[in-house]
């Protein structure tokens, strides 16, 4: 993990969650899903004036009536608690009452007119002989509000159908103005700033827009009666705004990473004419060359402090204004200068850097990383002033006053995207710089012959075992934001189950071994096809311009089925 001694910004602990419950209440409409959205209160403490689902805490009572609710075989006695405490809830907000009676009906709106709202429930209902629908509600989604907010809330948003003969009528303390609308439609009214909702709202109105009834989203939540989403968002600035952003989404590793409180103080839009402190020991400054390869553009790291010099992995392409920026990020104290692999925007600029260290009449830091393969492209050759060797370490080492500052990488070929690839390990902070072997966005492209397919998924095994070796959440790669999250704790129920490295690394196989099984099905389809066949199949959820590009990748699956004897057309 990272050292709380290399955060940037002072940590405070987040609040502590309450366990809470919403309830989206759906109907079928001419125009689709319609879900039950009404307006809090100006004086809420939480989230006022914004169109919410009904809902609220969880009571103790809540529990305690687990026997007066119909339940569904598999559903656990947490969701049956939380499912409760949302029926109620709706009830006391919106005159909602999600029960039946002995012969399977609802109370009517006049019914439950005559009903106290502010009666204890369980009694209220039991007197009315009513069941409640338990085993009618749904778990949609599993929400933790955000670290940085003062009053945190655990959260299921549940589903479940609007009874009928049922109408809303607000408490009119609590909610105001009921309303139904598609998820669409709420959406683009927020958009244009008639409808204040607050991100998971937005979040899960989005995911709601992909059913077109009722049935259909019931069904989804009913396969294995868990959350088809749990998240606990983070935020940051964007150009100055906050930006909140849920786990999948590129910016929440580097969020995590530099934030780990939630504190909204990161910027995230890309630009090229400054460093970007990410920790005290390291600066990512992105090259000016963004592009289709290259995303926003090529990230040169610094690693170090003023006590111990620096290293500068990834120079980049040879552009005066970068590599002068690099210097100065450095305070012109460069120990070395180490290239991940040979390809035109990670390394010609090392020459220049080194001469820029020269010129000052400094120490004159090696240029290292691996010599090119005689498979490498004319325009990739690069000779190192001295080659790394596997599992070789470069240790910095300083003191600031009393204090003792020490930073290691370790030396990992990584054979794949190239044939002299390799990553970094930043030991002390559990970081991997991962060059161009795992980026963030987008896959890296395997183009043989200097590109291997079995090399490069022998090396993601191979990263995977040295990120559980040691403790390795964050990855910083060449192209994008930092990839990672801490495990999933209490602190954090919203993290990967086994660290955000190794999540990344698991999902970027998957994604190879999918994209593999459909490059084989192609072949199988068109045995006496070619690459440009195979492509159309192979990759047809990819925008055709890019199919060019994507052959090359495809070459490098080809020749791994065949070698594995997968295909004998």
């Amino acid at each position: 993990m990272v050292r709380p001694t290399q955060l940037l910004h002072p940590q405070r602990p987040p609040a502590a969650v309450r366990p809470a419950a919403t309830v989206l209440l759906l109907r079928d409409a001419p125009q689709g899903v319609e879900v039950l959205m009404t307006r809090r209160s100006m004086t809420a403490s939480f989230a006022p004036g914004a169109y919410v689902f009904p809902g609220g805490g969880i009571d103790a009572s809540d529990a305690q009536a687990h026997s007066q609710s119909t339940r569904r075989a598999t559903q656990s006695d947490l969701h049956l608690t939380q499912a409760i405490a949302a029926i109620r809830e709706s009830f006391e907000e919106l005159g909602i009452l999600l029960a039946r009676r002995a012969d399977g009906s609802h109370l009517d709106t006049a019914q439950i007119a005559g009903l106290d709202r502010k009666a204890p429930f369980a009694a209220l209902c039991d007197s009315q002989g009513l069941t409640l629908s338990g085993a009618e509600v749904f778990v949609l989604a599993h929400w933790v509000t955000d670290r940085d907010l003062p009053r945190r809330f655990d959260v299921p948003f549940l589903v479940a159908r609007m009874p009928e003969g049922q109408e809303p009528v607000a408490d009119e303390s609590e909610q105001f103005e009921p309303l139904w609308v598609r998820p669409a439609d709420a959406l683009a009214r927020h958009a244009a700033g008639q409808f204040f909702i607050i991100f998971p709202t937005i979040r899960t109105l989005e995911r709601l827009q992909a059913y077109a009834t009722v049935d259909d989203v019931l069904s989804a939540c009913s396969v294995n009666d868990e959350p088809l989403f749990t998240s606990c968002p983070r935020a940051g600035l964007m150009n100055g705004h906050e930006s909140r952003h849920m786990e999948h989404e590129q910016p929440f590793g580097e969020l995590a990473m530099v934030c780990p409180d939630g504190k909204i103080v990161h910027e995230l839009a890309w630009q090229t004419e400054r460093p970007v402190p990410l920790l005290k020991n390291v600066q990512r400054l992105t090259a000016p060359n963004p592009g289709f390869m290259t995303g926003p553009g090529t990230n040169s790291y610094v690693v170090g402090d003023p006590s111990t010099g620096h290293i500068v992995i990834d120079p980049g392409p040879d552009d005066p204004g970068h590599i002068e920026r690099l210097w100065r990020a450095a305070g012109g104290d460069i120990r070395a200068i180490v290239c991940t692999h040979s390809h035109p925007d990670h390394s010609p600029g090392a020459a220049r850097l080194k001469a820029l260290c020269v010129a000052a009449d400094l120490d004159q830091p090696p240029v290292l990383g691996l010599p090119s393969a005689p498979t490498s492209r004319e325009n990739s050759r690069f000779t190192p002033e001295r080659a790394l060797t596997d599992g070789e370490r470069l240790v910095l080492v300083g003191a600031d006053g009393d204090h003792l500052s020490s930073h290691t990488l370790q030396v990992v070929h990584t054979p794949g995207h190239a044939a002299n690839h390799l990553c970094l390990l930043m030991e002390e902070d559990g970081l991997l710089f991962s060059g161009d072997h795992i980026l963030n966005g987008s896959t890296t492209v395997i183009d043989p012959p200097d590109g291997h397919m079995g090399d490069y998924l022998a090396s993601l095994a191979k990263l995977d075992r040295l990120c559980e070796a040691h403790s390795v959440h964050f990855i910083l790669p060449a192209h994008g934001y930092v990839l990672g999250d801490h495990p999933r704790s209490a602190d954090n129920p919203g993290g990967p189950e086994h660290g955000g490295a190794r999540a990344a690394i698991a999902h970027l196989k998957a994604h190879r071994l999918a994209r593999e099984a459909k490059v084989a099905r192609a072949m199988q389809a068109l045995p006496e096809g070619g690459m440009d066949d195979w492509v159309k199949l192979a990759y047809d959820d990819v925008p055709e311009r890019l199919w060019p590009v994507a052959k090359r990748s495809m070459l490098a699956h080809v020749e791994r089925i065949e070698s594995l004897g997968g295909f004998n057309g």
